[in-house]
């Protein structure tokens, strides 16, 4: 009885590890591989609002002139797109 389910975990172990990709796939699935091109646009945009607004409320608590050089750069990227 004890060989037996020896053999059987190691049946199971070995099958696991040549289909370790679908188990992989099956049970911890990719999200952004799943993605429509309208998801990522959205979740894009949605970043850049964040950076945005990290900005804004930066310069909003001292001003402009508390922004330096590269935040005000991309800043001005940011709000090109």
């Amino acid at each position: 009885m004890t060989e037996l389910l020896i053999l059987i975990l190691i049946i199971a172990a070995v099958l696991a590890f040549f289909n370790r990709t679908w188990v992989k796939d099956r049970f911890f699935p990719d999200r952004r591989k799943n993605y429509t091109i309208d998801d990522q646009f959205n979740s894009e945009k949605r970043e850049r609002e964040k950076e945005i607004d990290r900005l804004l409320s930066k310069m909003g608590r001292n001003g402009i002139d508390d922004l330096s050089a590269k935040d005000r750069k991309r800043l001005d990227e940011l709000s090109k797109k």
